[in-house]
């Protein structure tokens, strides 16, 4: 900075330090709208997250809700299924024709000793 005689600066540098503000207010101008648009973007970032977590909690519970009642109908469908094979089961032991070899041993002594008995 050039001084004058008297002490004051020379009018070139008070024309440059009016420049510098001016550069310094535009910036300052160009910050705080920049500063602005982050928070509005960031506002409405964290809007649609939390409504993308609402949705997805709202999904959620309706698979929830399917599955529960599919496997449900799956549950219940098996357990008529092994009810009716044990009423079969109970029908079949009844009339002395169950699965095992020893359900049927009377009709099999009765095959293998007919012959010896009847002589």
């Amino acid at each position: 900075m050039a001084v004058t005689q008297s002490g004051a600066s020379a009018p070139d540098s008070v024309e440059a330090l009016k420049r510098v503000k001016a550069t310094e207010n535009e910036w300052d101008a160009r910050l705080n709208g920049a500063r602005r648009n982050v928070d509005e973007t960031l506002t409405r970032l964290r809007s649609e997250a939390a409504a993308a977590v609402k949705e997805a909690q709202t999904e959620a519970g309706r698979d929830r809700v399917e599955r529960v009642v599919k496997a449900r109908a799956e549950t219940e469908a098996e357990a008529e299924a092994i009810l009716a094979e044990g009423k079969k089961a109970a029908e079949q032991a009844r009339l002395g024709e169950g699965r095992r070899p020893a359900d049927k041993k009377d009709a099999l002594l009765d095959i293998v000793l007919g012959s010896f008995g009847k002589d």
